[in-house]
């Protein structure tokens, strides 16, 4: 089965939106878990607009699924999955002002560097993933670097199975398929949502977590965050 993490930053953007602690990070991650999520990410940017340096700290000690912390390997970000030691980091090339991530890792042209940065987060006992585009010379650069898994970035199969076209998922299978004939892990993220996770989860081989955070909490607003994780991970089986 297909472990399912839920990206909690737009419950931080919820909170921040009105200066307060409502909602609280920290007690929806754990109604999160008890409602059988069994992963729970986070995002932190720089200016910490939705989740901050320290809701990181916060959410260590009950976060008792799997901890993955996203983001962009500047210093600041590398020392605080040092400090934190999460169960995953997931290295993600956001510009600063990025709305959204929207690419994935030239894992050729950033070769030296990301092998430098995982190289440190695995001495350190951290189980790295990163960022990539369904491309499969990014994914031979991907296990050049070191890096335990990849993440398939999935925005645009998201976008072209909303249009019907089916056929999107491809590039996706093939890159999977090549993952795992180089022994990387396989997780996904970017879009995903109940419309389309059934179709993409059957489509890729050894496929061992999905991050949603934005699909799933919207959808919650109608159906409840309780039922929606059920329906995800009944898709997911």
């Amino acid at each position: 089965m297909t472990k399912l993490s839920v990206n909690i930053n737009k419950i931080a953007t919820l909170r921040n939106s009105r200066g307060g602690d409502m909602p609280n990070v920290v007690q929806f991650a754990k109604d999160v878990q008890q409602f059988g999520a069994e992963g729970v990410t986070i995002h932190p940017r720089p200016d910490e607009r939705h989740i901050r340096y320290q809701d990181a700290h916060d959410l260590k000690p009950e976060v008792y699924t799997e901890y993955n912390i996203e983001g962009n390997p500047v210093t600041k970000f590398i020392d605080l999955v040092l400090e934190v030691k999460p169960t995953q980091v997931t290295l993600v090339p956001d510009a600063i002002d990025a709305i959204t991530s929207n690419a994935g890792w030239d894992t050729i042209k950033h070769k030296n560097f990301l092998v430098d940065v995982i190289a440190e987060f695995k001495q350190n006992g951290i189980r790295t993933s990163i960022f990539v585009d369904p491309v499969l010379d990014q994914i031979e650069g991907a296990k050049e670097t070191g890096t335990d898994r990849i993440e398939l970035y999935t925005e645009t199969f998201a976008h072209q199975y909303g249009l019907g076209n089916k056929n999107a998922i491809k590039p996706y299978t093939d890159c999977a398929e090549l993952a795992n004939s180089l022994g990387l892990g396989i997780n996904a993220g970017h879009d995903l949502s109940l419309d389309n996770i059934k179709f993409f989860k059957e489509s890729i081989p050894e496929l061992l977590e999905v991050s949603i955070g934005h699909a799933l909490i919207s959808e919650s607003l109608y159906l409840g965050v309780e039922n929606v994780i059920q329906m995800y991970l009944n898709k997911l089986k």
